[in-house]
């Protein structure tokens, strides 16, 4: 089955290398029509507006300005700690190489260049794919991820790999539970704030829906904590489910401080509402 397609767009005008398919903040040569300007301001006697020239009151010569779509880059940072392998009612891990083998198809389709890094203690090398604009992209992401399982300790390579995107505004995606402390989570959006980000929460309802009121529960801790029996009751429940919504209050509340709000991946991928939710229009 082929990749779905997931539009976006930056927030702010791109300033992207080359031609392609976004709105771009520098003018001239042939494009679409932005506007139409006194010369002064853009000197192109190619330009002139006789029409424009003729209705002004003052008879300043007027040029019509035309903008150059331009290609930017997408780039996912991927978690891969182990907690990423945590299975309830979907299969996380799976959600989040869907979604990034979709974005690579998306991306190259329209001429954008895509890249991933996948990060557990520090970058992977070997989960690495630099920026590129080849149709081939998502095929390479789906052949990496299928070989990958997630068994790192923590995530904390996702703020050095941050730092390797220098340079131009970029699409950043960065692709997680984000089960790690809230000062890691903050030098990471920091490190990003450069850039038009976008916290892609990779979660499942079973962290609190599914939890009885009474009853045993043996809980994994997947990055190393051993195994545990939990006797559920409702006061635990209760605190358990506290924290959750802090910790997604939490999330919201640093990522809106520098940017979009956090998209919640949970259950199936979802294009359209992504889509939504990269182009602005979410409700």
């Amino acid at each position: 089955m082929s990749a779905p397609d997931i539009l976006y767009r930056l927030r702010d005008p791109a300033a992207g290398p080359g031609p392609g398919a976004h709105r771009a903040r520098d003018t001239g040569g042939p494009g679409i029509f932005r506007d139409q300007v006194p010369f002064w301001r853009h000197p192109d006697a190619r330009r002139i507006d006789l029409r424009a020239t003729l209705r002004d009151p003052f008879g300043t010569t007027m040029v019509r300005r035309f903008e150059q779509p331009r290609a930017v880059e997408v780039w996912v940072l991927l978690d891969l700690s182990a907690s990423m392998r945590f299975c309830g009612r979907s299969e996380p891990w799976r959600l989040a190489c869907d979604l990034c083998v979709a974005l690579a198809h998306s991306a190259t389709r329209i001429g954008d260049a895509f890249g991933l890094i996948g990060c557990d203690a520090g970058p992977r090398e070997d989960v690495t794919l630099p920026a590129t604009r080849r149709r081939c992209a998502a095929a390479r992401v789906t052949a990496m991820l299928d070989a990958v399982v997630p068994h790192g300790r923590g995530a904390a390579g996702l703020v050095a790999a941050a730092g390797r995107l220098a340079g131009r505004r970029r699409l950043v995606l960065v692709v997680s539970d984000f089960r790690m402390p809230e000062a890691q989570v903050a030098a990471l959006f920091d490190r990003l704030a450069p850039h038009d980000l976008v916290p892609v929460l990779v979660d499942d309802d079973a962290l609190g829906a599914d939890l009885p009121d009474f009853g045993l529960l043996a809980l994994d801790d997947l990055e190393g904590g051993g195994r545990r029996l939990v006797l559920m009751r409702p006061a635990l429940k209760a605190r358990w489910l506290a924290r959750e919504a802090a910790f997604r209050t939490a999330l919201h509340r640093l990522a809106l401080a520098r940017g979009r709000p956090p998209y919640r991946l949970a259950g199936r991928l979802d294009a359209d509402e992504l889509s939504r939710h990269l182009l602005g229009t979410a409700a």
